[in-house]
């Protein structure tokens, strides 16, 4: 089992490198890990940076230092919409990605970003052991990606002016959804889009370009669009914004490794699932307490207003989105049958 003592003890932090190894003769297998998210240390910061140092950590310990690890964060290797693209090719490691911003190579992968199919933490966590979760493993294999650790993430709704609660919220403003499926239901609801990675968020709204950010509770945190924000609508008790945004290898690369270390990649990404739920859980509620001591108006989600977004996705992007292709058919499907 993963520790706090154990990965202390093991973690050399630098600000943006962590760099294990032996210092035998046998030269390490040195992944790059890569991420859009700020950098911090192992027991500090956005819990998604200190996933992938918890996991490079660990992996170094497991492997006796055969295995070395350097992490990346702010896309500071690798622009952010384009470290999907070099995985599959082998170029980049692994990276924590939101899976939606794959959409644009691979339509299928917007199932992880689709408005009101996975409305709480236990319902897209379960995924992984049922038939939505293999088919989706499966395509992405095919595709070139392994997934190491499966994260699920709620979102709210940072706005410049008025809150975005209920979809007639919406009307007249621009919103960054954060998938195409997610911009087909604000369009629905009256507004105009804005298609920009979360780390572009902040300057899109001081800037005025963008009214609204959609975003995961720790991007509500991490990139500080309290400062730009009058109002917040948490996602704290359900949302119709569940992102996946897995850590994720290349599978090019995976299959170059001997098997102990496949092996001990696989095992260390699904112990850290348990720490990616409970990062997620702890930022939902502490982004309250961040919006409400800058002065913004806090508002929650009930079931009856997911309700009507999930109505409107139901009769737009889920459509639109199973009639892609065979395989985006299968995975609504099978998505909707964990959801039943």
């Amino acid at each position: 089992m993963i520790t706090r003592r154990h990965l202390i003890a093991t973690a050399v932090a630098a600000p943006a490198i962590l760099r294990f190894g032996t210092g035998t003769a046998q030269a390490a297998t040195t992944l790059k890990i890569s991420h859009q998210f700020p950098g911090g240390t192992i027991d500090k910061g956005d819990f998604r940076d200190r996933l992938c140092r918890m996991f490079a950590a660990e992996v170094a310990k497991r492997s006796n230092g055969d295995i070395a690890a350097e992490i990346y964060p702010n896309s500071s290797l690798i622009k952010t919409n384009a470290q999907f693209s070099a995985m599959r090719k082998g170029a980049l490691d692994i990276s924590l990605y939101p899976m939606p911003y794959a959409g644009g190579e691979l339509p299928e992968t917007n199932i992880g970003l689709m408005p009101g199919l996975v409305t709480t933490y236990d319902q897209g966590l379960r995924w992984k052991k049922e038939p939505v979760g293999k088919a989706l493993t499966d395509f992405l294999a095919d595709k070139g990606i392994i997934l190491l650790t499966w994260v699920w993430q709620a979102g709210g709704v940072a706005s410049r002016s008025k809150p975005i609660v209920a979809p007639e919220d919406a009307k007249g403003m621009k919103v960054r959804g954060g998938s195409r499926e997610m911009d087909m239901v604000l369009q629905t609801a009256g507004a105009s889009v804005l298609s920009v990675p979360s780390n572009e968020i902040y300057a899109a709204m001081q800037t005025g370009a963008c009214d609204a950010g959609i975003t995961s509770s720790t991007s509500l945190i991490s990139f500080r669009l309290e400062e730009v924000a009058k109002s917040l609508t948490s996602g704290a008790g359900t949302s119709y914004w569940f992102m996946l945004e897995p850590l994720m290898m290349s599978k090019a690369i995976f299959d170059k490794l001997p098997k102990n270390h496949q092996d001990i990649l696989l095992a260390v990404g699904t112990e850290l699932e348990a720490f990616g739920r409970k990062g997620a859980q702890d930022d939902d509620v502490e982004v309250a307490k961040v919006y409400e001591k800058a002065g913004a108006k806090v508002s929650v989600l009930d079931a009856a207003t997911v309700g009507k977004w999930r109505d409107i996705a139901r009769d737009t992007a889920w459509k639109d989105y199973s009639a892609k292709t065979a395989t985006a058919a299968n995975l609504l499907k099978l998505a909707i049958d964990v959801a039943a």
